[in-house]
C-alpha cells in the first residue's frame, strides 16, 4: 500500500480531494479507500469542487449504487457540503488564505470541524498535513489523540525522510 504523501495542491479539487479521502477513511481500512480512490475519482468529478457542488440526489442515487465506492450516504452528501463549503470560503477570501488566517493550529481545526462535514481531530490533521500546512510535532499531537495511528505514523515518517514535513514547534 502507497503511503500518503504531502503535495503541493495545485487548486481546489486538491484541496477537496485530499479533505475527502481523509473523510472516506476515518473508521476504515486505509487500504480499502485506497483500493476504490479510482472509483472516488470517477464518482466525484475529479473532486473538482465547482461540479461536487452542484451535486443532487440523482447524483448521490448514482454514486449509492455505482458500487465504485463505499456506500455511506452521509459522507457522499458530506463531500458534496464540503465542496460547497470550500467554494465559499475561496469566493470569500481565498481557500489557502483562510487556511493561514488562524493563529494557531488549534483554532484552525476548530474552525475546520465546525464548518466542514465529518471533519474530526484525525482527518484535520491528516488533511492539512498532506496538502502541507503547518501542524504539530506528530509525537507531541498522538498524545492529544486517543488510539494508535499507525498509518499516520507511517506518512509522518515519510514526509520527514522526504525532507517534506510541515510540522512546526510553533503550530
Amino acid at each position: 500500500m502507497a503511503i500518503p504523501e504531502v503535495v503541493e495542491p495545485a487548486g481546489l479539487a486538491d484541496y477537496l480531494a485530499i479533505l475527502s479521502r481523509a473523510i472516506f477513511q476515518a473508521g476504515l481500512s486505509w487500504k480499502l479507500i485506497e483500493s476504490k480512490w479510482d472509483g472516488y475519482l470517477a464518482a466525484f468529478e475529479g473532486f473538482d469542487p465547482v461540479l461536487v457542488a452542484a451535486f443532487g440526489e440523482g447524483d448521490v442515487e448514482r454514486i449509492l449504487s455505482g458500487g465504485a465506492v463505499v456506500r455511506t450516504r452521509k459522507k457522499i452528501v458530506g463531500t458534496i457540503e464540503n465542496a460547497r463549503t470550500l467554494l465559499e470560503l475561496e469566493r470569500t477570501a481565498g481557500f489557502k488564505a483562510y487556511l493561514r488566517s488562524f493563529g494557531s493550529y488549534a483554532e484552525l481545526v476548530r474552525d475546520l470541524r465546525t464548518r466542514f462535514a465529518f471533519v474530526g481531530e484525525l482527518s484535520a490533521y491528516y488533511f492539512l498535513f498532506r496538502t502541507g500546512e503547518p501542524v504539530p510535532a506528530f509525537e507531541r499531537w498522538e498524545r492529544t489523540v486517543p488510539g494508535d495511528h499507525p498509518r499516520m505514523r507511517e506518512m509522518v515518517t515519510l514526509a520527514r525522510a522526504q525532507g517534506r514535513s510541515p510540522e512546526r514547534d510553533d503550530a
